[in-house]
């Protein structure tokens, strides 16, 4: 394969390396950004981290692949902003499972304007835990975020009223569990505390007091400095991500179907937060699998709203530098 781009004489190294880089504007659970990339010459390798596994709150990785999902997706999406197409091998190799994927057999298609769009998502996208606006999400837009999350083989299901008291009531039970874990607790502290490492939530990003919402929203052990302001979230729309098997490759497409669903959701002025408690707990994720009517497993749960206007959002969380998580020594020759 050449490594020119047809049209611009763009190496096709400096795509895959800058693809990698946006990469890291991914969400990731607690902001741990569990992924790192190496950069071949006609491709990318997504790995994860365990070193930035939260190993008490998350003991079977669902969580951590989901958003090294979340990071292919991105990367998947800057490339096609640039005019390449992947092969996406997902969980490549049983002797490597750290290898989470490979894009491979790039071919340039052109640039895609509804992918450089969403990479201009990627850099304002954040999480806002702030309570939602009175005012409804349209219909329309609730289809779009729908159909983005359908398209990455993942069902979003919209939880009607009796559902999202359901969920509150799991909620619930699931912050009950895990505040008696000393060890969960302790994860928590430590990933609440990172300011200057590039990692974790730093306090701007968390409520200086509980949010007034119908599913209540994570204890994280401190206040932060955000102001929640005196909304409540009425018309918040609550869903959750879904799909017929629960397997590491299934959570992967969990993780970029969460990205699509969220850079939509960003792209039409939609908040969107996951909400993750509730899958941690075994009993309250058993609990959200009778909500499916036992016809799947649930990947994690969300709340969407329209962002009350008259306050300003939160900071976005902190980023690694891009030397961290990509390596490129291998076209380090072939890069600008």
């Amino acid at each position: 394969m050449s490594h020119e781009t047809p049209a611009t004489d763009r190496p096709l190294t400096t795509a895959l390396a800058e693809a990698a880089g946006m990469a890291g504007h991914a969400p990731s659970v607690h902001n741990t950004q569990p992924w790192h990339w190496t950069v071949l010459h006609e491709g990318l390798e997504l790995r994860v981290v365990r070193e930035r596994h939260l190993s008490a709150m998350d003991p079977e990785g669902r969580l951590l692949v989901v958003s090294c999902g979340t990071a292919l997706h991105h990367a998947r999406v800057a490339l096609a902003a640039e005019g390449w197409t992947p092969v996406v091998e997902r969980l490549p190799d049983p002797d490597q499972p750290d290898l989470l994927a490979r894009l491979t057999g790039l071919k340039h298609t052109g640039a895609d304007p509804d992918a450089m769009h969403m990479v201009q998502c990627m850099q304002v996208r954040r999480t806002d835990r702030r309570p939602v606006s009175d005012e409804p999400i349209p219909t329309a837009a609730l289809g779009e975020i729908d159909r983005a999350a359908t398209r990455e083989g993942v069902n979003l299901q919209v939880l009607d009223d009796t559902q999202k008291i359901q969920l509150a009531s799991a909620a619930q039970q699931a912050a009950a569990v895990e505040a008696d874990e000393p060890q969960l607790q302790e994860e928590l502290a430590y990933w609440t505390s990172r300011a200057g490492t590039g990692t974790g939530l730093p306090p701007e990003v968390l409520p200086q007091e509980a949010p007034r919402t119908t599913v209540p929203a994570r204890d994280f052990g401190r206040h932060g400095t955000l102001p929640v302001g005196p909304g409540h979230d009425r018309a918040a729309v609550y869903g959750i991500l879904w799909g017929t098997e629960d397997e590491p490759d299934s959570w992967l497409r969990a993780g970029e179907a969460l990205s699509a669903a969220w850079l939509t959701a960003t792209r039409l002025g939609v908040s969107l937060v996951p909400l993750s408690g509730v899958v941690e707990v075994e009993a309250t994720r058993h609990a959200l699998r009778h909500m499916l009517s036992d016809l799947g497993y649930p990947y994690i749960s969300m709340r969407l709203g329209l962002a009350d206007p008259t306050h300003a959002g939160p900071p976005h969380t902190p980023r690694l530098d891009t030397a961290q998580v990509v390596d490129t020594s291998a076209v380090r020759d072939y890069l600008p």
